[in-house]
């Protein structure tokens, strides 16, 4: 936890120096209370009291007390503003950390994982920082205080007092003890509920259509049953710890007033009655103010038992948080300011590459090499699970090459900031991914500048006719994910994005397989007529995509088995021909 603390600001810490100074205030207040008390306690024993000595003594306590609690509304504020200060800014290196993952480390903490960590664990931190940092400094700081006090009276008082701290104490480290783990557990569980919940949400038409309902439950009802039980048993030990409370105040009282008794009774017979009088007195008001401060001592105590509820899950979730901060990505990024005279080329020398978590030995690809020049179109075909979208993630880098090279316009894609290789590339994912906001906003996203006329133009090309026949046109509003579309539009939108980049290299993975083929022939020959100077890499299944393409690999098992144009691949490459006949008749072809 204590790793959290370098994301303080100087700011923050010097509102924290002021809330420790305001709590300190506030302490020497409440324990200066005792000596007025003990001084009212005099004056009424002493049978001659005059009501000015009364109204001055009540009037101090009055004041002491308003004094104390302007302080601490002040601390509680001043905290405030530093546990919302420090939660925002552990969210923002959070969320910074997150976009800067790989694959690879957003499988290594799942989706559902990293929400409850930016949000549920950061929420802990912040109350933890709200309450806690105020308990766990005035709870010591009184603690001391307060027994220095006691220390200089009987060793009696002293000695009942360290009986109760002692036996609170050895509560608290039990109870901690248990808890802790299951603390852990609780937040683990979190994130399995998170996921359920994600994943039903996400699926939940499948979950329909194949009358789910009741297995979804179940498995929700599994994964809440866990986390209901562990919290169960934790706020059950907690439980224990307000009776322990409890019976040690009252123990405590119980324990001071009675050897006080006993002091005041074993007073020896001076035989001055006077003196007798004073010397009980002294004692009573020496009683009453060691009441208070036992009274203070196990309130600090119970500051501390406060901090010990909050701690262990606190502690937890900073150790999640640490966790992701501290992940170094797995792609590095590059040095950047390459300078290459070469514009749209593509060339793989000897590429292999392999996931390191997948549980396979082979590797995913292996010994790829080709090349693209500029304004020229390369299609790639093979049977499912080939590692076509293996292949072209490599080139905007959502992949790292295992052994070869990856070159973009004959740079090594490692020599590249991330900025600026994909300042070169356009992307069109094989699920169409649509944010929230307008259709205009979508297409151009992630631009600084927005040219209306590009805009209409990528709607051409795009053959996304449908948003004229919109209202807002490209003002229409889009529903998050793009529910409010179709998959044939939401594709024609993202390909709309692509091209309204304009970017030296735009790949399209698998994207026109949600068009039918009439549209998928027009917006090839859009991008063929208008983006000549473009180098286009098309991912598909269908024959008729790609046939027309300058070059053609066919992958099999990570590897290529043929390369070359339609003709040449018909007459060299058997694995083509089977998937060309299997589409296309043999006059078609």
């Amino acid at each position: 936890m204590f790793k959290l603390l370098k994301y303080l600001k100087k700011t923050d810490w010097l509102l924290i120096a002021v809330s420790v100074g305001l709590i300190v205030v506030q302490v020497w207040l409440e324990l200066t209370m005792p000596d007025y008390t003990k001084a009212l306690t005099g004056i009424v024993l002493a049978g001659n009291a005059e009501m000015g000595e009364v109204w001055r003594n009540g009037g101090l306590m009055l004041a002491c007390a308003a004094g104390s609690l302007l302080a601490a509304i002040a601390c509680s504020v001043l905290i405030s503003k530093v546990a919302s200060s420090f939660s925002k800014t552990l969210r923002t290196e959070l969320f910074n950390k997150i976009s800067t993952f790989s694959d690879a480390e957003m499988k290594k903490f799942s989706t559902a994982s990293l929400i409850t960590r930016t949000t549920n664990d950061v929420m802990q931190m912040q109350n933890f920082m709200a309450m806690g940092v105020q308990l766990l400094f005035k709870a010591p700081i009184m603690a001391i205080w307060a027994i220095c006090k006691i220390s200089e009276t009987d060793i009696s008082w002293t000695t009942a007092v360290i009986v109760c701290v002692g036996v609170i104490v050895v509560c608290i480290g039990i109870l901690v003890g248990i808890c802790l783990p299951r603390f852990k557990k609780i937040q683990k569980l979190t994130d399995d509920i998170n996921n359920v919940t994600r994943e039903n949400v996400a699926g939940v038409r499948v979950v329909r259509a194949f009358n789910a309902e009741a297995y979804q439950e179940g498995k929700f009802e599994k994964v809440n049953d866990k986390i209901t039980k562990n919290h169960l048993f934790t706020s059950r030990a907690m439980g224990f710890m307000m009776p322990v409370m409890t019976i040690a105040m009252n123990g405590l009282s119980l324990a001071i007033y009675w050897i006080g008794a006993v002091l005041v009774n074993n007073i020896a017979f001076s035989g001055d009655p006077i003196a007798l009088m004073q010397s009980r007195g002294a004692l009573i008001e020496n009683m009453s103010a060691f009441s208070m401060y036992a009274m203070r001592v196990v309130m600090a105590f119970m500051m501390l038992i406060m901090i010990f509820i909050v701690l262990p899950r606190t502690m937890v979730s900073a150790k999640r948080i640490v966790e992701v901060l501290k992940t170094e990505p797995s792609i590095v990024d590059g040095k950047g300011t390459v300078k290459t005279d070469k514009v749209g080329e593509i060339e793989f020398r000897n590429v292999s590459f392999s996931y390191g978590d997948s549980g396979y030995s082979e590797c995913a690809l292996s010994n790829i090499s080709f090349k693209v020049n500029k304004g020229e179109t390369l299609a790639i075909i093979g049977a499912t699970g080939s590692s076509k979208t293996t292949l072209v993630n490599m080139i905007p880098r959502f992949h790292d090459a295992t052994d070869g090279e990856v070159l973009v316009d004959g740079v090594n894609v490692r020599d590249y900031s991330e900025k600026e290789l994909r300042d070169k590339i356009a992307l069109a994912t094989q699920k169409a991914v649509l944010f929230k906001g307008t259709i205009k906003e979508n297409i151009t996203y992630g631009a600084d500048e927005i040219d209306d006329e590009r805009v209409a133009q990528a709607v051409e090309l795009s053959h996304s006719d449908f948003v004229k026949d919109l209202e807002a046109g490209v003002d229409a509003e889009v529903a998050q994910g793009g529910t409010n579309f179709s998959g044939g539009q939401k594709q024609r939108l993202s390909i709309a994005r692509a091209l309204y980049k304009n970017a030296e290299i735009i790949i399209f993975d698998d994207t026109f397989s949600a068009l039918d083929y009439k549209t998928d022939m027009l917006v090839r020959k859009s991008i063929n007529e208008n983006l000549k100077d473009t180098t286009v890499i098309i991912v598909a299944q269908r024959i008729g995509t790609i046939k027309d393409a300058d070059k053609i690999l066919v992958l099999d098992e990570g590897k290529i088995v043929g390369q070359g144009t339609h003709k040449e691949l018909l007459e060299n490459c058997e694995i083509y021909k089977e998937i060309a006949l299997s589409q296309l008749s043999k006059e078609e072809l």
